[in-house]
């Protein structure tokens, strides 16, 4: 796709591919971005057809109108929260988590309940100053989705994610950078720039290595062994010539030119050279 083309739309879902990123917008700022049941179907397709686009290196999932999400719309919860644990927003999270490029969260406003879940699923959270973070269900009596609660877990340890689920506060980015919720704080009116840098910066590296790192490091997370995976990622790096062109590279005192983006009907695909910044 050409810069800023637009990749795919849904109801309050905007899709657009600008540079090596695909950012998703969540659009509903009349309702602080909160997520319909429409809006949580149709995630899981938008991002498999960015995971799809050579085009795309490195996802930006955010709010418009100053707020990343309000959660899911209270008002469609039965359709969302479903009581044999199907629930749309699982699905949606899921979908997030195991996209296959560097997912990054940028948040301002308020990031609650289904929006806590969606930041959760991407790889790196950075917010603006006065962002505001909570996981509500104990006001409503119900259950916090068991994905989302481990993946929490992970995320910020056993006593940080109990505070957030006893209590439903609205804690500020202060306390979720100090739990480890948030890995960047951003003074105000900057998150745009920061944000744009730093996917910049993802989108000149090794998409491979990148890669390989994420499903090292989530399978390790997660109690799983990563040898296999290791080997397997060890394996397509020299077949598929990124360890050759980036020790190159080094030699040379050049920048790299790194053109692996993945597998593609069953083998490794590779594009022309990415633009290094």
């Amino acid at each position: 796709m050409n810069a800023g083309e637009t990749a795919g739309t849904a109801v309050g879902l905007r899709c657009e591919v600008a540079e090596g990123v695909g950012t998703v917008t969540i659009d509903r700022p009349a309702k602080r971005n909160a997520m319909s049941a429409d809006m949580w179907r149709a995630l899981p397709g938008l991002l498999t057809g960015l995971a799809a686009d050579p085009a795309v290196r490195v996802l930006v999932l955010t709010g418009a109108g100053g707020n990343f999400c309000a959660g899911a719309d209270i008002a469609e919860l039965a359709a969302i929260d479903r009581p044999d644990g199907g629930h749309l927003s699982t699905a949606a999270e899921e979908a997030l988590a195991a996209f296959p490029k560097p997912a990054l969260a940028a948040i301002e406003g308020f990031c609650v309940g289904g929006g806590c879940q969606l930041a959760a699923a991407c790889d790196l959270r950075f917010a603006a100053e006065g962002a505001r973070f909570g996981i509500t269900p104990a006001k409503l009596g119900i259950v916090y989705p068991s994905s989302a609660t481990a993946r929490l877990v992970r995320l910020v340890g056993p006593a940080a994610a109990k505070y957030l689920l006893f209590s439903a506060d609205l804690v500020g980015a202060e306390h979720a950078l100090r739990v480890g919720f948030l890995d960047e704080i951003v003074p105000a009116g900057g998150l745009g720039a920061r944000v744009a840098e730093f996917a910049a910066t993802l989108a000149s590296r090794s998409l491979l290595t990148q890669r390989a790192a994420k499903e090292i490091v989530d399978t390790a997370a997660a109690g799983g062994p990563v040898e296999a995976a290791a080997r397997r990622w060890l394996e397509e790096a020299a077949a598929g010539g990124e360890t050759a062109e980036g020790v190159a590279a080094f030699l040379e005192r050049r920048a790299p030119r790194f053109t692996w983006t993945g597998e593609r009907d069953g083998g490794p695909r590779a594009a022309g050279p990415q633009r290094s910044r």
